[in-house]
Protein backbone atom coordinates (compact mmCIF):
# COMPACT_ATOMS: atom_id res chain seq x y z
CA UNK A 1 0.00 0.00 0.00
CA UNK A 2 1.16 3.64 -0.40
CA UNK A 3 0.43 6.76 1.58
CA UNK A 4 -0.29 10.00 -0.30
CA UNK A 5 -1.00 13.39 1.82
CA UNK A 6 -3.84 15.64 1.18
CA UNK A 7 -3.30 19.32 2.26
CA UNK A 8 -7.20 20.91 2.78
CA UNK A 9 -5.99 23.97 5.00
CA UNK A 10 -3.58 26.58 5.61
CA UNK A 11 -4.88 27.85 8.53
CA UNK A 12 -1.44 27.51 10.39
CA UNK A 13 0.29 29.58 12.88
CA UNK A 14 1.54 32.95 11.67
CA UNK A 15 0.74 35.82 9.01
CA UNK A 16 0.38 34.77 5.67
CA UNK A 17 3.77 35.79 4.44
CA UNK A 18 4.64 32.36 6.37
CA UNK A 19 2.27 29.93 4.04
CA UNK A 20 4.49 29.76 1.45
CA UNK A 21 7.42 28.89 3.86
CA UNK A 22 5.60 26.85 5.92
CA UNK A 23 4.11 24.75 3.02
CA UNK A 24 7.26 24.45 1.37
CA UNK A 25 8.43 22.54 3.90
CA UNK A 26 5.23 20.29 4.26
CA UNK A 27 6.34 19.09 0.90
CA UNK A 28 9.57 18.40 1.15
CA UNK A 29 9.40 16.80 4.00
CA UNK A 30 6.51 14.47 3.12
CA UNK A 31 8.54 13.94 -0.29
CA UNK A 32 11.73 13.14 1.05
CA UNK A 33 9.94 10.64 3.43
CA UNK A 34 8.59 8.68 1.13
CA UNK A 35 4.86 10.15 0.56
CA UNK A 36 3.50 8.50 -2.82
CA UNK A 37 1.62 11.37 -3.34
CA UNK A 38 0.56 15.11 -2.37
CA UNK A 39 -2.67 16.07 -3.05
CA UNK A 40 -4.78 19.62 -2.26
CA UNK A 41 -8.13 20.48 -2.81
CA UNK A 42 -9.92 22.69 -5.45
CA UNK A 43 -11.85 24.93 -3.73
CA UNK A 44 -11.75 28.50 -3.30
CA UNK A 45 -13.72 29.31 -0.01
CA UNK A 46 -12.08 26.81 2.86
CA UNK A 47 -15.39 23.78 3.16
CA UNK A 48 -17.22 22.75 6.00
CA UNK A 49 -16.07 20.35 8.15
CA UNK A 50 -12.29 21.55 7.55
CA UNK A 51 -12.64 25.52 8.54
CA UNK A 52 -15.09 28.17 8.07
CA UNK A 53 -15.26 29.82 4.60
CA UNK A 54 -13.08 33.25 5.48
CA UNK A 55 -9.58 31.31 6.42
CA UNK A 56 -7.25 30.77 3.65
CA UNK A 57 -7.84 29.03 1.22
CA UNK A 58 -5.39 29.06 -2.10
CA UNK A 59 -6.06 28.17 -6.01
CA UNK A 60 -5.20 24.84 -6.66
CA UNK A 61 -2.67 24.43 -9.61
CA UNK A 62 -0.62 27.47 -8.46
CA UNK A 63 -0.08 25.65 -5.40
CA UNK A 64 0.63 22.00 -7.08
CA UNK A 65 3.11 24.26 -9.23
CA UNK A 66 4.84 25.59 -6.22
CA UNK A 67 4.83 22.31 -4.55
CA UNK A 68 6.65 20.50 -7.68
CA UNK A 69 9.37 22.98 -7.53
CA UNK A 70 9.91 22.24 -3.71
CA UNK A 71 9.92 18.20 -4.58
CA UNK A 72 10.95 15.65 -6.61
CA UNK A 73 9.32 12.54 -6.57
CA UNK A 74 5.40 12.40 -5.30
CA UNK A 75 2.71 12.47 -7.80
CA UNK A 76 0.72 15.75 -7.84
CA UNK A 77 -3.01 16.25 -7.67
CA UNK A 78 -6.04 17.81 -7.01
CA UNK A 79 -8.56 15.74 -4.43
CA UNK A 80 -10.88 16.87 -7.09
CA UNK A 81 -11.15 19.86 -9.19
CA UNK A 82 -14.38 20.27 -9.42
CA UNK A 83 -15.69 20.06 -12.98
CA UNK A 84 -17.47 23.44 -13.62
CA UNK A 85 -14.49 25.60 -12.46
CA UNK A 86 -12.77 25.53 -15.58
CA UNK A 87 -13.36 25.16 -19.49
CA UNK A 88 -12.30 21.77 -20.00
CA UNK A 89 -9.27 22.76 -22.77
CA UNK A 90 -7.72 25.04 -20.26
CA UNK A 91 -8.05 22.30 -17.46
CA UNK A 92 -6.14 19.87 -19.38
CA UNK A 93 -3.46 22.67 -20.18
CA UNK A 94 -2.96 23.14 -16.52
CA UNK A 95 -2.49 19.51 -15.68
CA UNK A 96 -0.32 18.83 -18.71
CA UNK A 97 1.50 21.95 -17.34
CA UNK A 98 1.82 20.49 -14.14
CA UNK A 99 2.97 17.25 -15.27
CA UNK A 100 5.92 18.70 -18.18
CA UNK A 101 7.30 21.49 -15.16
CA UNK A 102 6.65 18.13 -12.49
CA UNK A 103 9.00 15.71 -14.50
CA UNK A 104 6.02 13.66 -15.32
CA UNK A 105 3.81 13.36 -11.80
CA UNK A 106 0.67 14.96 -12.57
CA UNK A 107 -2.45 12.92 -11.53
CA UNK A 108 -5.99 14.49 -13.14
CA UNK A 109 -8.19 14.76 -9.96
CA UNK A 110 -12.07 15.28 -11.27
CA UNK A 111 -15.49 15.26 -10.42
CA UNK A 112 -18.56 16.96 -10.72
CA UNK A 113 -18.12 19.47 -7.88
CA UNK A 114 -20.18 20.14 -4.95
CA UNK A 115 -20.04 23.74 -2.98
CA UNK A 116 -22.33 25.52 -4.10
CA UNK A 117 -21.87 28.83 -2.21
CA UNK A 118 -18.16 29.23 -3.40
CA UNK A 119 -19.44 29.43 -7.13
CA UNK A 120 -22.04 31.98 -5.95
CA UNK A 121 -20.25 33.77 -3.98
CA UNK A 122 -17.31 34.19 -7.06
CA UNK A 123 -19.50 34.30 -10.02
CA UNK A 124 -19.14 30.85 -11.69
CA UNK A 125 -22.26 28.95 -13.05
CA UNK A 126 -23.58 26.35 -10.96
CA UNK A 127 -25.68 24.05 -13.27
CA UNK A 128 -28.10 21.47 -11.91
CA UNK A 129 -26.46 18.00 -10.71
CA UNK A 130 -27.32 16.28 -13.90
CA UNK A 131 -25.64 19.21 -16.08
CA UNK A 132 -22.35 18.69 -14.04
CA UNK A 133 -22.24 15.33 -15.08
CA UNK A 134 -22.23 15.90 -18.46
CA UNK A 135 -20.28 18.23 -18.00
CA UNK A 136 -17.92 15.96 -16.53
CA UNK A 137 -18.32 12.95 -18.88
CA UNK A 138 -16.98 15.64 -21.75
CA UNK A 139 -14.61 17.03 -19.65
CA UNK A 140 -13.38 13.27 -19.75
CA UNK A 141 -13.59 12.92 -23.56
CA UNK A 142 -12.06 16.19 -24.54
CA UNK A 143 -8.82 15.19 -21.83
CA UNK A 144 -8.61 11.64 -23.82
CA UNK A 145 -8.39 13.17 -26.81
CA UNK A 146 -6.37 15.91 -26.13
CA UNK A 147 -3.87 13.66 -24.79
CA UNK A 148 -3.82 11.61 -27.50
CA UNK A 149 -3.36 14.07 -30.24
CA UNK A 150 -6.82 14.34 -31.55
CA UNK A 151 -7.17 18.18 -32.95
CA UNK A 152 -10.58 17.00 -34.12
CA UNK A 153 -13.43 19.43 -33.42
CA UNK A 154 -15.06 18.61 -29.93
CA UNK A 155 -19.18 19.53 -29.95
CA UNK A 156 -21.26 18.13 -27.23
CA UNK A 157 -24.19 19.04 -25.64
CA UNK A 158 -22.23 21.22 -22.80
CA UNK A 159 -18.94 22.26 -24.79
CA UNK A 160 -17.67 22.75 -28.09
CA UNK A 161 -13.51 23.69 -28.94
CA UNK A 162 -13.11 23.97 -32.16
CA UNK A 163 -9.24 22.76 -32.61
CA UNK A 164 -8.30 21.18 -29.00
CA UNK A 165 -4.52 21.82 -29.47
CA UNK A 166 -2.02 20.51 -26.32
CA UNK A 167 1.49 21.22 -26.94
CA UNK A 168 3.64 20.42 -25.59
CA UNK A 169 2.17 16.96 -24.70
CA UNK A 170 2.50 15.64 -21.23
CA UNK A 171 5.66 13.95 -20.39
CA UNK A 172 3.20 10.94 -18.15
CA UNK A 173 2.75 7.79 -20.41
CA UNK A 174 -0.35 7.56 -22.18
CA UNK A 175 -0.84 10.79 -20.02
CA UNK A 176 -1.42 12.20 -16.60
CA UNK A 177 -3.60 9.48 -14.34
CA UNK A 178 -7.52 10.64 -14.52
CA UNK A 179 -9.01 10.19 -10.94
CA UNK A 180 -12.13 10.16 -10.64
CA UNK A 181 -13.48 10.97 -6.57
CA UNK A 182 -16.77 10.11 -5.51
CA UNK A 183 -18.86 7.19 -4.65
CA UNK A 184 -21.86 7.36 -6.29
CA UNK A 185 -22.84 4.29 -7.79
CA UNK A 186 -24.61 4.70 -10.47
CA UNK A 187 -22.94 7.66 -12.68
CA UNK A 188 -19.67 8.16 -11.10
CA UNK A 189 -18.73 4.80 -10.53
CA UNK A 190 -19.95 4.23 -14.25
CA UNK A 191 -17.39 6.89 -15.37
CA UNK A 192 -14.56 5.46 -13.38
CA UNK A 193 -15.13 2.08 -15.33
CA UNK A 194 -14.69 4.18 -18.69
CA UNK A 195 -12.52 6.85 -18.62
CA UNK A 196 -10.28 6.42 -15.52
CA UNK A 197 -7.21 4.79 -14.09
CA UNK A 198 -7.60 6.00 -10.61
CA UNK A 199 -10.98 6.40 -7.81
CA UNK A 200 -11.24 8.14 -4.56
CA UNK A 201 -13.47 7.31 -1.83
CA UNK A 202 -14.25 8.12 1.78
CA UNK A 203 -12.42 5.14 4.32
CA UNK A 204 -14.55 6.66 6.72
CA UNK A 205 -17.55 4.90 4.84
CA UNK A 206 -15.78 1.50 6.73
CA UNK A 207 -14.79 -1.72 5.33
CA UNK A 208 -18.07 -2.44 4.50
CA UNK A 209 -19.32 0.32 2.71
CA UNK A 210 -15.92 0.76 0.73
CA UNK A 211 -16.21 -3.16 -0.35
CA UNK A 212 -19.64 -2.95 -1.20
CA UNK A 213 -18.51 0.66 -3.61
CA UNK A 214 -16.17 -1.42 -5.27
CA UNK A 215 -18.19 -4.32 -5.68
CA UNK A 216 -20.58 -1.58 -7.87
CA UNK A 217 -17.21 -0.65 -9.65
CA UNK A 218 -16.78 -4.35 -10.71
CA UNK A 219 -19.99 -4.82 -12.07
CA UNK A 220 -19.71 -1.65 -14.26
CA UNK A 221 -16.23 -2.12 -15.34
CA UNK A 222 -17.95 -6.20 -16.56
CA UNK A 223 -20.58 -3.95 -18.27
CA UNK A 224 -17.65 -1.61 -20.19
CA UNK A 225 -15.35 -4.69 -20.66
CA UNK A 226 -12.88 -3.44 -19.01
CA UNK A 227 -10.47 -5.06 -16.39
CA UNK A 228 -10.65 -3.78 -13.05
CA UNK A 229 -7.29 -4.38 -12.01
CA UNK A 230 -6.40 -1.80 -14.46
CA UNK A 231 -7.58 1.10 -11.87
CA UNK A 232 -5.96 2.10 -9.07
CA UNK A 233 -7.85 2.23 -5.66
CA UNK A 234 -7.74 4.82 -3.40
CA UNK A 235 -9.26 6.65 -0.34
CA UNK A 236 -9.22 9.82 1.67
CA UNK A 237 -8.99 9.80 5.30
CA UNK A 238 -8.20 12.08 7.79
CA UNK A 239 -6.23 11.11 11.21
CA UNK A 240 -6.49 12.33 14.35
CA UNK A 241 -4.87 11.15 17.52
CA UNK A 242 -3.77 7.86 16.21
CA UNK A 243 -0.57 6.28 17.31
CA UNK A 244 1.66 4.20 14.03
CA UNK A 245 0.30 1.22 15.45
CA UNK A 246 -3.30 2.36 14.95
CA UNK A 247 -2.21 3.55 11.48
CA UNK A 248 -0.79 0.54 10.51
CA UNK A 249 -3.84 -1.82 11.42
CA UNK A 250 -6.00 0.42 9.48
CA UNK A 251 -3.88 0.45 6.39
CA UNK A 252 -3.97 -3.59 6.75
CA UNK A 253 -7.47 -3.58 6.74
CA UNK A 254 -8.25 -1.40 3.67
CA UNK A 255 -5.60 -2.90 1.79
CA UNK A 256 -7.84 -6.18 2.88
CA UNK A 257 -10.29 -5.50 0.76
CA UNK A 258 -8.69 -3.64 -2.04
CA UNK A 259 -7.68 0.20 -1.21
CA UNK A 260 -4.09 0.19 -2.47
CA UNK A 261 -3.43 4.11 -1.94
CA UNK A 262 -4.74 5.81 1.32
CA UNK A 263 -4.02 9.87 0.93
CA UNK A 264 -4.23 11.01 4.65
CA UNK A 265 -4.91 15.02 6.03
CA UNK A 266 -3.32 15.45 9.35
CA UNK A 267 -5.11 18.69 11.28
CA UNK A 268 -1.95 19.05 13.24
CA UNK A 269 0.43 18.81 10.40
CA UNK A 270 2.14 22.15 10.73
CA UNK A 271 4.17 20.63 12.95
CA UNK A 272 5.41 18.34 11.11
CA UNK A 273 5.89 15.03 13.58
CA UNK A 274 2.96 13.30 11.99
CA UNK A 275 4.56 13.54 9.03
CA UNK A 276 7.99 12.50 10.23
CA UNK A 277 6.18 9.10 12.31
CA UNK A 278 4.15 7.91 9.35
CA UNK A 279 7.29 8.56 6.79
CA UNK A 280 9.63 6.40 9.24
CA UNK A 281 7.38 4.32 11.04
CA UNK A 282 4.30 3.56 8.54
CA UNK A 283 5.43 3.89 4.98
CA UNK A 284 8.08 1.57 5.25
CA UNK A 285 5.72 -1.18 7.28
CA UNK A 286 2.69 -0.61 4.95
CA UNK A 287 4.81 -0.87 1.53
CA UNK A 288 4.35 -4.38 1.52
CA UNK A 289 0.49 -4.88 1.90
Amino acid sequence: MKIGLQIPSFTWPGSTVEIAPRLATISSTADQLGFASIWVMDHFFQIRGVGQPEEPMLESYSTLNFIAAHTQKARLGTMVTGVIYRNPGLLVKEVTTLDVLSGGRAYLGIGAAWNESESVGLGFTFPSLKERFEQLEEALMIAKAMWSGDETPFTGKQFHLERPLNSPQPISKPHPPILIGGGGERKTLNLVAKYADACNLFARLGTDELTHKLDILKHHCDLEGRNYTEIEITALDTFVNMTPTDLIVKCRELSQIGIQHLIVNIPDIATIKPLEWIGKEVIPEVAGF
